[in-house]
């Protein structure tokens, strides 16, 4: 179970954000896999995620959110779970 301490408080302001997101046009399953995907689909489903990322005015919100946040599933702002990972920790990410 994902600890929710790290997460802001429940004020508007914290949040806000998200309301300008390119993802809000989008399925969420787009930033978000199956357990079972792996492979080419896991592929294509990131990549089409990062389309969205790449053309969204709160991309550096997002991403600063999951990191500070630690957010353990998705693709938010533009990184996946493990590149986050990666760069959470100074290493460099496979993809």
């Amino acid at each position: 179970m994902a600890s929710i301490a790290r997460l802001p408080m429940p004020l508007m302001e914290a949040y806000e954000w998200q309301y300008e997101g390119a993802c809000r046009e989008a399925d969420p399953e787009t930033f978000f896999s199956p357990e079972s995907e792996r492979g080419p689909r896991r592929h294509a489903r990131e990549h089409l995620a990062k389309t969205y990322c790449a053309r969204c005015s709160v991309r550096d919100q997002c991403l600063q959110h999951a990191l500070k946040v630690k957010e353990p599933y998705g693709v938010w702002g533009g990184l996946t779970t493990g590149e986050r990972a990666a760069l959470a920790t100074g290493e460099r990410s496979a993809g």
